[in-house]
C-alpha cells in the first residue's frame, strides 16, 4: 500500500487493523510510534484517514467493548481472539461514529476482513455479534420514532 494514490476505503479500514492489531501486543507504545512503525517496516500508508479510524476506535474502545461483551453470548471478551477483537471494534465503531457509513456496508467490510484474516468460524461469529447489534437497535430506533 504505498505510493501516492488515495486509498480506498477498505484500503483505509484494512490499513488502520493492521494498526490497531498490531497494538493489541505493543500497549507501551505510543500511536505515533505504531504509525512510525506501520510505514518503515510494513510498509503502510498512514493517511489521515487511517489516523481518525485508527484513534477514533482507541477513543471508544471502552463503549466498543461494552457492545461486544453484551452482544457475544456465548464467548466472554477476555477469551476473543485479538483479530476477531480487532474487527469488531472496528466495524462497530464505522456504525457508530461514521454516519456516511451505512451499517451493511460495515458489516460486510467486516466480514471481508474476517475472511482475510480469521477462520471461518470466527467470521460468522463476527457476522452473528454485529447482526444482533444491528438488529436490536434498528428495533430501538423505530420503536423510538414511533413514540
Amino acid at each position: 500500500m504505498t505510493g501516492n494514490a488515495a486509498m480506498t476505503r477498505h484500503e483505509v479500514r484494512e490499513c488502520a487493523f493492521l494498526i490497531l492489531f498490531e497494538m493489541s501486543f505493543r500497549e507501551d507504545e505510543t500511536t505515533e510510534e505504531m504509525y512510525a512503525l506501520a510505514e518503515e517496516v510494513q510498509e503502510l500508508r498512514v493517511t489521515e484517514a487511517v489516523r481518525e479510524m485508527v484513534e477514533g476506535v482507541l477513543l471508544h474502545k471502552e463503549a466498543l467493548d461494552e457492545i461486544i461483551a453484551k452482544y457475544s453470548t456465548k464467548r466472554s471478551i477476555s477469551r476473543l481472539p485479538r483479530l476477531n477483537l480487532t474487527i469488531l471494534r472496528l466495524a462497530l465503531f464505522e456504525i457508530l461514529y461514521d454516519e456516511s457509513m451505512p451499517d451493511n456496508a460495515a458489516i460486510s467490510e467486516a466480514i471481508t476482513l474476517a475472511g482475510e484474516y480469521t477462520y471461518q468460524e470466527d467470521t460468522a461469529f463476527i457476522n452473528g455479534v454485529l447482526g444482533s447489534y444491528v438488529r436490536e437497535n434498528r428495533i430501538q430506533e423505530q420503536q423510538e420514532e414511533n413514540a
